[in-house]
């Protein structure tokens, strides 16, 4: 019997690779930068299963001319680069790969907390370029983080676990925004669930964690920074799209708030002369909140094993859409 074929559209841990090809045709896209859209739509043609990353557009039409195809294993724990609607339309399983990067990510968002609000980046560029002339008692001035105040845009998994960083490492209160309470998190952390506005003008810190939707998309804009403290600190780890970023970048370039800490841009990578990479109050980094070897062999064992449950026919580890089950 034939083994099914699969395209993986960029080198994923062996640990995944091995896995998948023990049971299938494999061609790996080998470049760094993703498979152009016509490459892709080619090499997909007469597949029955994709593994794809989030820089990936798998639309409507690019569905309709891959009728062979049986699954999406999407290496990532967000799936908005996928029509899922259009995909379950035709019977076909969308993954993804939730839960392993949680602990990763948290760790990285307070990383980017510190070293934001202590002014890391800019007083290491600062060394870096001689500039260091002697010890300055007004020298690189930061914020505290003892006691303050952390508003949490979106406190599921990750948002929980980063807050949980918060408030036992630096005795922080917890204020989120959610669309549901979450009450797990209010007994254990004494979090406190509030509308937006709230969450802007009392936080010292804000952190974003919510996924890119109808809802959420440029909810971080001009009127929200201008509802934050002066001495705030911004943080974001799930999406660009959440941030207006021309707004971010006019609200740190006038002091309207004090310092960011962004692991996602819009667009992805920002262009090498956008001005939020020129910006001294700003850390930006390319997307490495997952960057752990735990979470990265975890996201490759889970994207193999909802390809590999799709291409069976099977219940997928990771399940986007479930309801693909009754067709």
């Amino acid at each position: 019997m034939p083994r099914p074929q699969v395209f993986i559209t960029r080198r994923i841990p062996e640990i995944g690779l091995r896995k998948i090809a023990a049971a299938c045709e494999v061609e790996v896209w080998p470049d760094l930068m993703p498979p152009p859209a016509a490459v892709l739509l080619e090499k997909s043609r007469g597949c029955a299963g994709i593994l794809a990353l989030l820089t990936d557009r798998i639309d409507a039409p690019f569905l309709s001319a891959c009728a062979a195809l049986k699954v999406i294993s999407n290496f990532a724990v967000g799936h908005n680069n996928i029509d899922i609607a259009a995909a379950t339309a035709r019977g076909i399983s969308v993954g993804n790969t939730p839960d392993v990067l949680t602990e990763a990510t948290a760790d990285l968002a307070f990383a980017l907390l510190i070293a934001a609000a202590r002014r890391v980046g800019e007083s290491q560029q600062a060394a870096r370029e001689g500039r260091w002339k002697t010890w300055e008692p007004l020298g690189y001035i930061g914020q505290d983080l003892l006691g303050k105040t952390v508003g949490i845009v979106g406190l599921g998994r990750i948002g929980a676990a980063f807050a949980k960083r918060c408030r036992g490492g630096f005795d922080m209160q917890v204020v989120y925004h959610n669309r549901r309470p979450n009450r797990a998190a209010e007994q254990a952390l004494s979090a406190r669930r509030v509308d937006f506005e709230t969450l802007l003008s009392e936080s010292d810190f804000i952190s974003v964690h919510t996924d890119l939707n109808d809802s959420t998309r440029g909810l971080f804009n001009a009127a929200a920074f201008a509802r934050m403290k002066p001495t705030a600190v911004f943080i974001n780890t799930a999406r660009g799209g959440v941030v207006v970023q021309s707004d971010l970048v006019a609200a740190l370039r006038s002091g309207q708030i004090f310092a960011a800490g962004l692991d996602v841009t819009d667009p992805e990578p920002p262009d090498p002369q956008d001005p939020l990479l020129s910006l001294p109050n700003a850390i930006v980094l390319p997307h490495i909140a997952s960057a752990t070897v735990q979470s990265r062999d975890g996201m490759a064992e889970i994207a193999a094993d909802n390809l590999l449950a799709g291409l069976r026919g099977e219940p997928l580890r990771c399940w986007v859409n479930p309801e693909v089950a009754r067709r």
